[in-house]
C-alpha cells in the first residue's frame, strides 16, 4: 500500500554523529524539495554515552519505543572515551534496538568513487560495487554483546557460541536475492556470493545448505560461492568481479571493513540494518570525539545511509518518488567526486563537513 508521509526516529548521538546527522538531513531536506510526492518527519530521540553520562541511562525514558513506532531510524554516532557501563563495556544502545526489533540483514554498500583514494593500483579497482549483506543478530556475535551468554567462562577458559538458526538464515538470503534482483535491475552484475566456511565448520555447512535451498527461487540471479578466508583473499586480488555477498555476522564485520578500506575508509561506510517491518541507518564509523565539534567531519557515510533509508522506505511504501530521491543522493556524491568538487578532509582534502554537505546538495539541484 502505498503512502507518502514518514516518520523517522533520529538518535544524533555522540561526537561526530551530531554533525554528520545534521548534514544528512539537510540533504533528505534538499532532495525531498527537488522529488516531492513524499515527506518525512523526525522525532528527536536522546540516547548514547553523553545521555548516559548525564542521566546514568543510555537511551531516554520510552526511546526505544518511540523508535520502534517511527517508519525507519536514523542514528549518528555513539559512544565516547572513558564512559562505560559499570561492566566496562561500551555504550550500546543501538545495539539492543537491532535485537530487539530484529535487524538482521546489515546491508553495507562499497562502491569506488572518482578521485578518491583506490588502495589497489589495478585500474580496474575504479569497478568496484558490491554489497556486504551481514547477518546481524546472531552466528559468534550472539553471545556477544546484549545476550552475553558464555557456556563456559572462568579464569582457565572461555568459549563463545557460532548460532545459526533457520529463519533468520532464510531471511537473509532471501534479502540478499532480492537486493542482487533490484541491483540487476539498475545495470549491476546480478550476483550472490554466499561467503562462509563450510568446509570446517557444521554451522557454515548449514548457512550454506540454506543458501543452496533458497537460491532456485531466483533463477534469473547468478550465485557463487567462497569460503571467508578466499574472499579476504579475493577483495585484495579481484575485488572488482563480485556483486551482492551474503555471510555470517562476524564475518560480515570483517570484510566490511576490508572492503571499506578498498575505496577510501570508513568516512564512505554507509549502512543499513534491516528486519521483516524496521530498519535503522548509520553511517558504520565511530564517533571521532577527537575531531568533534571542529567541522572535519566526513559526511558522506552518513548522507549514503540516508540514501539506503529512502531507497527502504521506497520498498516498504511502494513509493517511487522516495526511490528517486535515493538514486538521485548516490548519483549527486558520484559526481561530486567526479568532478573534484568533493573533496573531504578524511582523503587529505580542504572541504569542512558543512562544505561537503553544501556540495552534496548543489549537485542534487543541479542534475538534470
Amino acid at each position: 500500500m502505498s503512502k507518502s508521509e514518514f516518520q523517522v526516529a533520529v538518535i544524533r548521538g555522540d561526537g561526530i554523529g551530531i554533525d554528520v546527522t545534521n548534514a544528512t538531513l539537510a540533504v533528505l531536506e534538499a532532495v525531498q524539495k527537488r522529488v516531492g510526492g513524499y515527506a518525512l518527519s523526525y522525532r528527536d530521540i536522546a540516547a548514547g554515552a553523553g545521555h548516559f553520562r548525564e542521566t546514568g541511562s543510555d537511551i531516554e525514558v520510552g526511546g526505544e519505543e518511540a523508535a520502534g513506532a517511527a517508519d525507519a531510524m536514523f542514528l549518528g554516532a555513539i559512544g565516547l572515551p572513558n564512559t562505560r557501563y559499570v561492566d566496562g563495556t561500551e555504550i550500546s544502545p543501538h545495539l539492543r534496538l537491532r535485537d530487539r526489533y530484529q535487524l538482521y540483514a546489515g546491508i553495507r554498500p562499497v562502491r569506488a568513487y572518482p578521485n578518491a583514494p583506490q588502495r589497489l593500483q589495478d585500474p580496474r579497482a575504479a569497478n568496484i560495487d558490491m554489497v556486504i549483506v551481514r547477518e546481524s543478530t546472531e552466528g559468534l556475535f550472539y553471545t556477544a554483546a546484549v545476550h552475553n551468554r558464555c557456556p563456559v567462562e572462568n579464569d582457565d577458559e572461555v568459549q563463545d557460541v557460532m548460532r545459526i538458526t533457520r529463519p533468520t538464515t532464510e531471511r537473509l538470503h532471501h534479502a540478499a536475492f532480492r537486493l542482487a534482483r533490484k541491483r540487476q535491475a539498475r545495470g549491476k552484475k546480478g550476483k550472490v556470493t554466499c561467503v562462509d566456511k563450510a568446509n570446517v565448520f557444521k554451522s557454515m555447512a548449514f548457512f550454506r545448505k540454506i543458501f543452496n535451498e533458497v537460491a532456485p527461487q531466483y533463477e534469473d540471479v547468478e550465485t557463487g560461492y567462497n569460503y571467508v578466508d578466499a574472499q579476504a583473499l579475493d577483495f585484495v586480488r579481484h575485488p572488482w568481479e563480485f556483486d551482492v555477498l551474503v555471510m555470517e555476522n562476524i564475518f560480515g564485520d570483517i570484510l566490511s571493513d576490508l572492503a571499506g578500506g578498498l575505496v577510501g575508509g570508513m568516512g564512505m561506510a554507509a549502512c543499513g540494518e534491516i528486519g521483516e517491518s524496521h530498519g535503522l541507518f548509520q553511517g558504520a564509523h565511530g564517533s571521532a570525539p577527537d575531531i568533534m565539534g571542529q567541522n572535519k567531519a566526513n559526511p558522506l557515510a552518513a548522507i549514503l545511509s540516508g540514501g539506503l533509508m529512502l531507497d527502504y522506505l521506497a520498498d516498504k511504501s511502494q513509493t517511487t518518488a522516495l526511490s528517486d530521491a535515493a538514486q538521485i543522493i548516490d548519483a549527486a556524491v558520484y559526481a561530486g567526486f567526479a568532478a573534484n568538487t568533493i573533496r573531504p578532509m578524511e582523503f587529505g582534502g580542504d572541504m569542512s563537513t558543512t562544505a561537503v554537505t553544501a556540495e552534496v546538495i548543489r549537485q542534487i539541484q543541479e542534475q538534470k
